[in-house]
């Protein structure tokens, strides 16, 4: 018994019994190769938001194809109504609508596109958005700026796909209580 306690062999031994056991572990553990990205039902915080924001709340008309939302927040703080929405994209990257009547509402854009340069703008269902590149994170935004609020659509995503989220936004009525 002590040949195996003492020395390089009893060393030996005890790596190759817990690399069997990892081995073992690994074959009998589940695993599985497909993508999982967790959906969330926004439509809940989308009805508190159009029932408590003093401004008119956007959101998508439907969910895009092939996009997951998988982020929704809504804060109040006083009479400020901020309201999050996020997605993974068709192609797997990140875009986040977010509106908020915020004061000033360009400190709000500023913050959530990361950046106060307009890179140019683009006209999106009659409206003007204004766009805005940080290149060291890599983030496209697109910014509206109204009297009584801002609408951001941020994230990685590529300008395409911003404007499809933009393009598909349509003012929400107020739930009946």
């Amino acid at each position: 018994m002590g040949r195996f306690t003492q020395g390089f062999y009893g060393y030996a031994v005890a790596l190759a019994i817990c690399l069997a056991g990892v081995a073992l572990f690994l074959l009998i553990t589940p695993q599985s190769r497909t993508e999982h990205i967790p959906a969330v039902d926004y439509k809940i915080d989308l009805a508190n938001a159009a029932r408590s924001a003093p401004y008119e709340i956007e959101a998508p008309r439907q969910v895009l194809p092939n996009w997951i939302p998988n982020s929704s927040t809504l804060t109040q703080n006083g009479g400020t109504v901020t309201w999050r929405l996020g997605f993974a994209t068709g192609k797997r990257m990140h875009a986040m609508l977010a509106q908020s009547n915020e004061q000033p509402a360009a400190a709000f854009a500023n913050r959530m596109a990361n950046t106060d340069k307009a890179t140019g703008s683009r006209q999106i269902n009659g409206a003007t958005w204004e766009e805005r590149f940080r290149s060291d994170k890599n983030q496209r935004s697109l910014v509206r700026i109204l009297p009584d609020h801002a609408v951001v659509v941020t994230g990685s995503a590529d300008w395409q796909e911003l404007t499809a989220l933009a393009a598909s936004l349509a003012p929400q009525s107020t739930p009946a209580a």
